[in-house]
């Protein structure tokens, strides 16, 4: 294990969103609370055979570390090319492997959850990753099972596979977004194995995080969903208080533009505008702001529009 990323303590992590879980984003959830960032899903094959966008996705905030890239794929032989051209790069300190994505697209490739329905192949990847590269650590993401749940099993082919800590999120892939977490298997997958756990799925709040973290005994938490227009949840998770004043609000959500700014340019105002249509749920007067920003094209009239609101709107 890699001695930035330490389980002498409950961990934070940020799951990786598509669409979501950009430089910017990372940055201010690093900024304000949360101990790893992940990068988005990366296509192993986007890799092997150079895609730009891909390397793209690679780049990481000064801030984020340490930093994990998350890859997927089916092909031990792109696999191992994808790791090798990860590992001249500085700053990668965790290679994080996907087998858990449920999305048709994944699943149709091989990919992703879709190899939980053939444990020897993903086995077989993890070792591939686990022995090409030359980061301190590699992990696994996985869910509970395909059709039917065979966490256990799952659970101890990671760990004989090298992995050196395991995230789960607690549906099957037939359960996809929808159906009841089972927080029970993966209390039972933190049993089974002697590699860290992180326990993922349907935590959308501070208490519910608590709640998660006593009832698997699990060695962190993942949120990804939970903290798309409530990135203060890891502030409250690593200052213990459930209460976050609308100042910490406003500081995260102005910061959050800026980085998007930075980053994107002037495209980074219409990027910003389902943060924004996030971030006003529940203040007074959001639906009027709302339909002022949807019409707004420049950064600093944007900046000003939201500056503000944020800075005199109350809750509801």
């Amino acid at each position: 294990m890699t001695d930035k990323l330490s389980f002498d303590r409950l961990l934070y992590v940020l799951a990786p969103l598509a669409g979501y879980t950009d430089l910017p984003f990372r940055s201010v959830v690093k900024k304000f609370g949360a101990d790893l960032t992940v990068s988005e899903m990366i296509s192993s094959n986007a890799l092997a055979y150079g895609s730009s966008k891909s390397f793209k996705m690679l780049e990481k905030s000064t801030n984020e570390d340490p930093y994990s890239v998350q890859i997927a794929g089916a092909d031990p032989e792109v696999v191992a090319k994808a790791v090798s051209l990860l590992n001249p790069i500085e700053g990668i300190d965790i290679i994080d492997f996907n087998c858990g994505c449920p999305v048709p697209k994944i699943v149709s490739h091989g990919s992703g959850s879709s190899l939980l329905r053939d444990l020897k192949l993903m086995g077989s990847l993890i070792r591939t990753i686990k022995e090409t590269s030359q980061k301190s650590t590699t992990s696994v993401k996985v869910r509970l099972g395909f059709d039917e749940k065979n966490h256990i099993e799952i659970a101890k082919v990671v760990e004989e596979s090298g992995a050196d800590y395991i995230a789960v999120h607690g549906r099957t892939r037939a359960g996809k977004f929808k159906s009841e977490v089972d927080y029970d298997a993966i209390a039972q997958m933190k049993e089974a194995v002697s590699i860290p756990v992180i326990a993922n799925g349907d935590i959308d709040s501070f208490e519910k995080a608590q709640w998660v973290l006593r009832h698997t005994k699990a060695d962190g938490v993942m949120i990804g969903r939970g903290a798309v227009g409530a990135p203060w949840i890891f502030h409250q998770l690593k200052t213990g208080e459930a209460q976050i004043d609308l100042t910490i609000k406003h500081a995260i959500i102005m910061e959050h533009f800026d980085r998007m700014i930075e980053f994107y340019g002037a495209y980074g105002v219409p990027m910003f505008r389902k943060h924004t249509h996030t971030y006003s749920k529940g203040y007074a007067g959001a639906s009027v702001m709302r339909d002022a920003v949807n019409r707004i094209e420049d950064v600093a009239t944007y900046r000003k529009v939201i500056d503000e609101f944020f800075a005199t709107s109350t809750m509801v």
